[in-house]
């Protein structure tokens, strides 16, 4: 039974199957996956000239790289590269903008890039 205390707190009765502790523990959707072609070859990038002991590290995941890799250099318009990485649009275009922002700073700090890890599945070979 729900006190009156607690349906004041949030304006409504939560349902019976509703468990308080719960709350606030994953905000928004979960991430799907997204497909991606293929893994790169090199995963870590280090501006010359700093030693990677004082280097700040940047990740990216293997689904944003993907997501710059079909736009910037296979040229394909943002629809068609949501599509074949099984996305929305809208998710498509905020992958592309965070990773951008991450490799623009990257670049013009001096920090390192590091690829790993990301909620994708593979769906063709290494090339």
């Amino acid at each position: 039974m729900v006190s009156e205390k607690e349906k004041n707190e949030v304006g409504f009765a939560p349902p019976p199957f509703f468990h308080w502790s719960n709350r606030g523990r994953h905000r928004g959707r979960r991430r799907c996956r997204r497909k991606i072609g293929r893994l790169p070859d090199v995963t870590f990038f280090k501006p010359a000239g700093v030693p990677l002991s004082e280097a700040q590290i940047i990740d990216l995941t293997y689904d944003e790289l993907e997501a710059l890799r079909l736009v910037d250099l296979e040229g394909l318009t943002q629809e068609e590269a949501a599509e074949r990485m099984g996305i929305s649009r809208r998710t498509f275009w905020s992958d592309l903008k965070n990773v951008r922002r991450k490799v623009a700073l990257a670049l013009t700090r001096g920090y390192a890039i590091r690829i790993t890890g990301g909620n994708f599945l593979l769906t063709e070979n290494r090339i």
